[in-house]
């Protein structure tokens, strides 16, 4: 018998442990046709959006053999199939950078951490400023007092990925906007900003090696003021996005920063 997947937000978990579950993998078709090179989707929490990131990245990761997760799914069904664990992808979710201003750095740090391990063979062979650069960013990212000097530790990676696989990348990151509300509420707002914001601009609209990104929050960046040089943004409510595609809620964001 099935049983009911509470507190469940990793899709493979959901498919192996024969969970109930909604097929939403045409999600996935809406992102490629779609084009838009980053991609906000904005919902109030436990609106599923962690789910859904977990199965984006899934079905993407080129370092994975996921064609029995999404056995007898939609997305299986259409030619995108064909798409299923063929890019470099990058998942990151701030969801538990939350309270203090220790806690939310180095749960920032930690998830780029987490990433850097995964595909620590792509680093192997570097050499002279390559090599420098990428023994300035581990320092950076080794010491969790502060955010500074990280702003390229993804998109230095995105560069090492394309170098590696010979293909863009894929970034999916949870919950974006969890560390500003935080250090907001908690009063250490500027201390995360400068970091953060440049760590996100330099990976979603500098990068080179970037094919397509989504990120998922509650805010509406625009409004919230959490990147001075954002710019040609189209931001659509829940209302205006289902009218625009059924399938797919979002806020399609053209050039972010």
């Amino acid at each position: 018998m099935k049983a009911i997947p509470i507190g469940i937000s990793d899709y493979r978990k959901l498919r192996q442990n024969d969970y109930y579950y909604v097929d939403k993998t045409l999600m996935i078709k809406d992102f490629l046709e779609r084009k838009s090179q980053v991609t906000l989707i904005t919902r109030p929490r436990r609106f599923g959006k962690t789910i859904n990131m977990s199965m984006m990245a899934e079905f993407f990761d080129i370092t994975k053999d996921s064609k029995e997760i999404f056995k007898g799914t939609k997305i299986m069904d259409t030619p995108y199939a064909k798409e299923i664990n063929q890019y470099p992808t990058i998942f990151i979710s701030f969801a538990n950078a939350k309270r203090d201003k220790e806690t939310v750095v180095s749960t920032i740090k930690t998830q780029i951490q987490n990433q850097w391990d995964k595909y620590e063979y792509i680093f192997n062979n570097l050499k002279g400023f390559k090599k420098n650069k990428y023994n300035d960013l581990y320092n950076a990212l080794a010491k969790y007092h502060s955010l500074a000097g990280i702003n390229d530790a993804i998109g230095f990676l995105m560069e090492r990925l394309q170098d590696y696989y010979h293909k863009e990348v894929m970034v999916f990151i949870d919950e974006y906007d969890t560390p500003f509300i935080e250090a907001h509420t908690g009063g250490f707002y500027d201390e995360v900003k400068s970091g953060l914001s440049g760590l996100l601009h330099n990976s979603l609209k500098t990068s080179n090696s970037l094919k397509y990104a989504m990120l998922t929050g509650i805010q509406r960046v625009a409004k919230e003021n959490i990147f001075s040089d954002l710019n040609n943004l189209v931001v659509c409510d829940v209302t205006k996005c289902c009218r625009k595609a059924p399938s797919f809620s979002c806020g399609d964001i053209r050039q972010l920063f």
